[in-house]
């Protein structure tokens, strides 16, 4: 059973930056795609970011390209997500997943997965 442990929230100003990371165990990670999702209050949980089994192939929602960065440490098992240049409207918790398809499909997996952590949370004030 893939277990998922995510942190790194907090709060921030708006324009601030955080890094959140995720440490995954219970999968093979270095074969497994990664990806980051968010529930704001009220909300359905989306999708924020996906990064292939290597490193060298990421998704971004359209809300956060630019300003978000996905990247992993296979020798750490361990994702990380840059937030850069916040608005309040990135106000959620943030949680991770696997996949062992590509990071396209995880696009569409925002209620997809069986197992989810805790998710960390972000507030961004103004």
């Amino acid at each position: 059973q893939v277990q998922l442990v995510e942190s790194g929230g907090g709060s921030v100003q708006a324009g601030g930056s955080l890094r959140l990371s995720c440490a995954v165990s219970g999968v093979t990670f270095s074969t497994y795609s990664m990806g980051w999702f968010r529930q704001a209050p009220g909300k359905e949980r989306e999708f924020v970011a996906a990064i292939n089994w290597s490193g060298y192939s990421a998704n971004f929602a359209d809300s956060v390209k630019g300003r978000f960065a996905i990247s992993r440490d296979n020798a750490k098992n361990t994702v990380y997500l840059q937030l850069n240049s916040l608005k309040l409207e990135d106000t959620a918790v943030y949680y991770c997943n696997t996949d062992p398809r590509g990071p396209t499909y995880m696009m569409d997996m925002s209620t997809g997965y069986k197992y989810w952590g805790q998710g960390t949370q972000v507030t961004v004030s103004s």
